[in-house]
């Protein structure tokens, strides 16, 4: 991963937070993102970020659920083990329903939570830069990648729209492998970049 410079903002009040990412994206900064502690509605669009596709997935995931369940149900009933119950069909559909809706709920579910998890990076042993100790208290913090030419520019320009505090970081630009213990090691990493 590559070793970039941030500029962070934090926020107290969501009230401060969405005409602060207005008008950083109105002033031409490309703000690389918002951490928060919980659900901000409306901030997606405020980010200008598209809609997930994770609904599409989910679908695809629940049709293969149902696909494997009537095609092993079929094949088990009439071709690898056909037996005749009291003259009922090889194939009966209505029995196989239930069987069918379960394995569509399971690959739906458990599909869509690991692509959740991988697009959203989470996983054990993923280690991503905390920008500040307390986004995940009670403050929300804006991150814009910016050069050396342009860092204190854009300094100036957070402090502008009402950020409590800001700073320039030093920081892995994605996620990656690691632990939190090894915070020492991490952080000589960055200082000598």
């Amino acid at each position: 991963m590559a070793v970039k410079k941030f500029a962070t903002a934090t926020y107290s009040d969501e009230a401060v937070l969405f005409p602060a990412v207005k008008k950083t994206r109105g002033a031409g900064y490309k703000v690389h993102d918002v951490y928060t502690p919980f659900a901000v509605h409306g901030l997606d669009e405020a980010l200008g970020y598209k809609v997930s596709g994770l609904h599409v997935a989910g679908f695809i995931y629940g049709l293969t659920g149902t696909s494997t369940a009537l095609g092993f149900m079929g094949w088990i009933f009439t071709t690898d083990w056909p037996q005749n119950f009291g003259g009922k069909p090889h194939f009966p559909l209505p029995a196989f329903i239930p069987i069918t809706f379960e394995l569509t709920v399971l690959f739906s579910a458990v599909g869509m939570v690991l692509t959740f998890c991988y697009l959203c990076q989470l996983m054990p042993g993923v280690k991503k830069h905390i920008f500040n100790p307390r986004q995940t208290d009670d403050k929300m913090v804006m991150a814009i990648e910016v050069t050396d030419e342009n860092a204190a520019e854009v300094e100036t320009f957070l402090k502008g729209t009402g950020a409590e505090a800001t700073d320039i970081q030093i920081a892995e630009e994605g996620w990656w492998y690691g632990r939190y213990d090894k915070e020492e090691e991490y952080q000589l990493k960055t200082q000598e970049a």
